[in-house]
């Protein structure tokens, strides 16, 4: 059993949302259960009623909930959450309009801004007139271009309100990665800012701006905000306006919120499109509502007033997570530019600076700082911070410990695992928990989450297989853009085991009811016939000094699969005889001899998406002579080429 790091105390817990939740439960349905597992089973055995009573303890507002909670619980695509209920995402995100903070920004240059709850609603009031005399219809697609900052909130709230579908890409997205995806959607508006700050200098999204909007047949109106200038010039621009101009005339006054059915749609999301062009995943407003909420107030804890952070681009699906903590009354935390310029202090100075409550990461961040040497817990106060979220990779359990060593020691570290095409979590936190090194606290309340063999039994404890959900919950996709038969939306989640998620990531459960994660299963290694987990592999590789970080694939050679391993090292350092005798004794001694690559080769670089994860199965093409069609959807595409007809690989 790993090591217990954390524990929460009794008042902590006892205060706790999720306790409120269960004396609730106590009242309305007699759940006489007393620990976070008993509440899991409970919400697993009594779906319908656990997720009508979130609608109920979170308050979702609506027009009409309707009688009927779930329609054809059993189908699996086919479920029909809450078939008669009427509702607006957005009016449940502005449900505050005092003075009290609601967004606070903070930028690479330092500079901090903050919207009120006020202020929020009027803004996005003012732009959904705007949209609405503009021509916006419920169903039609708005599209923003947009960094992480209070404008891009405003638009999809304002969007939201009216109906509209909102799908958004980061600005340091190529313009034909961009029109991968916005060209597949037809968007009518399209939102864009005129510069963005990355790393210490400003970036022209302009010319991008100008070229997205030629390749839109269906384009009515860009409209772009300052971001960097403060009255940019977009004459070249043909046909765009500045925000300003947009609203123009325009007041705040009440908004007219459009109620819609719990399944309209509301985002459209995409999956990485490392291997092709990205799948469209369209989301529906009251599936997404209902699962937030519940994320955040029962397993993080959110109450009104917390200061949530999360270290995101608009073209992640945690910047839809962390926008709607609005729904919760949480003040929203964002930052926007390089998480190390000036340097790898900057995410620590804003919680102190900001007075950060919950602080949400990525692994990969976790393990730079790590390896950069940073210690907070030296060098700033962290008084405010009581919880920290990691996802987007496993975390490792030397990342765990370093969060409690050179971080801080009193805090929930809370891995959490889920995905695009869910838009939330199968697997997360809860403050009411031991942290366990290594380990992924609990599965998400309500939702089924099973390890499954590949001849579809439920695997033993610390058995390894496929993570599935075996029951429907609300998030589940509406379906995929274009896809009226719903063949591909089936075929990505249940063609492997028929009327059940499989969810695509190599996972087992531990004995204190956590979960460990592998690596995707599609990235799993198979030399012999046996099953690796990459991530296996990655934990003792990247616990090398001299190793800064790695990817692993498995090349076909010989008629079987043998393990390949590239690593990128200290600047300075060339990989040699010695340093890769230390890196297959290392995973040879804590793993297997199969684990053991056969080839060890230095990279100058590791191609990884706009979110940071690496892609295995990209890389695995390359070697193998494959062609890659989609590079606009990595952030550094150069990296692909170094992986191109490497002499080592053709010798045995």
């Amino acid at each position: 059993m790993n090591t217990k790091l954390w524990i929460p105390d009794n008042e902590s817990v006892k205060n706790s949302l999720v306790s409120q939740f269960q004396t609730y439960l106590s009242k309305q349905y007699q759940y006489t259960g007393a620990s976070f597992t008993d509440l899991h089973e409970w919400s697993v055995s009594h779906s319908p009623q656990f997720w009508k009573s979130i609608w109920a303890f979170c308050d979702v507002k609506a027009s009409s909930q309707g009688n009927t909670v779930v329609h054809n619980v059993e189908a699996m695509p086919g479920a029909k959450w809450f078939p008669e209920a009427k509702l607006n995402f957005a009016e449940n995100l502005l449900r505050r309009r005092d003075e009290a903070d609601a967004i606070v920004f903070r930028n690479e240059m330092g500079d901090i801004s903050i919207l009120s709850w006020a202020e929020l609603y009027d803004k996005v009031s003012c732009l959904s007139a705007a949209l609405r005399l503009a021509g916006l219809r419920p169903g039609d697609r708005v599209a923003g271009f947009m960094p992480n900052c209070p404008e891009a909130i405003i638009a999809m709230l304002a969007t939201a309100s009216l109906g509209g579908v909102w799908s958004s890409c980061s600005p340091d997205f190529g313009v034909s990665g961009v029109l991968d995806r916005f060209g597949q959607i037809e968007p009518k508006f399209l939102f864009g800012i005129d510069a963005y700050w990355y790393n210490g200098k400003a970036h022209d999204t302009l010319e991008k701006l100008h070229d997205i909007a030629a390749g839109l047949s269906t384009l009515e109106q860009t409209v772009i905000f300052p971001f960097v200038a403060e009255n940019p010039d977009i004459s070249k621009n043909v046909g765009a306006v500045l925000a300003s101009e947009f609203t123009l005339g325009i007041a705040a006054e009440e908004i007219v919120f459009g109620h819609f059915d719990f399944n309209h749609p509301l985002y459209i999301m995409y999956s990485s499109g490392t291997t092709g062009v990205p799948k469209c995943i369209v989301h529906g407003a009251g599936g997404t509502l209902l699962q937030h909420v519940k994320e955040h107030q029962l397993h993080c804890n959110v109450k009104p007033g917390d200061r949530l952070f999360y270290f995101t681009t608009c073209g992640w699906m945690m910047w839809n997570w962390l926008v709607s903590a609005l729904a919760s009354e949480a003040t929203i935390m964002l930052y926007d530019g390089s998480p190390f310029y000036p340097s790898g202090n900057v995410l620590f100075d804003y919680i102190d600076e900001s007075a950060i409550n919950i602080f949400g990461t990525s692994a990969k961040f976790i393990d730079a700082c790590a390896k950069g040497g940073i210690k907070p817990k030296q060098t700033h106060k962290l008084g405010s911070l009581r919880s920290i979220l990691s996802t987007g990779s496993p975390l490792s359990p030397e990342s765990f410990d370093y969060v409690y060593t050179s971080v801080k020691k009193d805090v929930c570290l809370s891995s959490i695992s889920g995905g695009t095409d869910i838009v939330s979590c199968f697997l997360l936190g809860s403050s009411t928990l031991p942290v366990y090194s290594g380990e992924i606290q609990t599965a998400a309340l309500g939702m089924d989450v099973q390890v499954l063999t590949d001849d579809g039994e439920i695997a033993a404890i610390g058995e390894k297989g496929e993570l599935c959900c075996m029951n429907s919950f609300p998030s589940m996709p509406i379906g995929f853009w274009n896809d009226p038969d719903d063949v591909r939306y089936t075929r990505a989640y249940f063609e492997k085991f028929p009327n059940i998620w499989c969810h695509g990531d190599y996972v087992a459960k531990t004995e204190v009811h956590g979960w460990m994660i592998f690596g995707r299963s599609d990235a799993v290694l198979n030399p012999g016939g046996v099953r690796i987990g990459t991530a296996e592999i990655y934990r003792q590789a990247e616990k090398i000094d001299e190793v800064i970080e790695s990817i692993v694939i498995g090349q076909n050679w010989n008629g079987d699969v043998r393990v390949v391993l590239f690593v990128r090292l200290r600047e300075g350092v060339v990989l040699d005889d010695a340093i890769i005798n230390t890196i297959c004794k290392r995973i040879r001694d804590n793993t297997t001899p199969r684990h053991v690559p056969a080839k060890v080769i230095q990279v100058a670089d590791i191609p990884r998406t706009k979110s940071g994860k690496i892609v295995e199965l990209a890389v695995r093409k390359v070697v193998q002579g494959e062609i890659i069609k989609n590079k606009e959807a990595l952030a550094n595409p150069e990296a692909l080429l170094l992986f191109r007809n490497i002499e080592e690989l053709q010798k045995p």
